[in-house]
């Protein structure tokens, strides 16, 4: 896997974890493709800000070695990173609307 490939992975983990909370919680759920984007962003900026921690893409393909715990925690957080970005975009449509 590439550096690109990972970060494809973690897009798709987040959104994911942002459509599997809106089936799960309906009052959440913004549509799939409402879910989906959310999942996006919050998983990108998720990455961004805690992957800085060392499970960042090119952390994980150091040195031609894989680091299967550190792709793993990187799809976490981004599953994790769908999932609280569903919930801010709702609480944040509550305050505004």
């Amino acid at each position: 896997m590439t550096e690109t490939s990972i970060s494809l992975a973690s897009i798709l983990s987040g959104v994911l974890g942002a459509n599997i909370l809106g089936y799960f919680f309906p009052k959440y759920s913004f549509g799939i493709t409402g879910n989906s984007i959310a999942g996006v962003f919050g998983s990108v900026f998720f990455i961004k800000s805690i992957g800085r921690l060392g499970f960042d893409p090119t952390s994980i393909v150091a040195s031609t070695k894989y680091y299967y715990l550190l792709l793993s925690l990187n799809l976490l957080v981004s599953f994790l990173g769908g999932f609280a970005a569903i919930v801010i975009a709702k609480s944040l449509k509550k305050f505004v609307g």
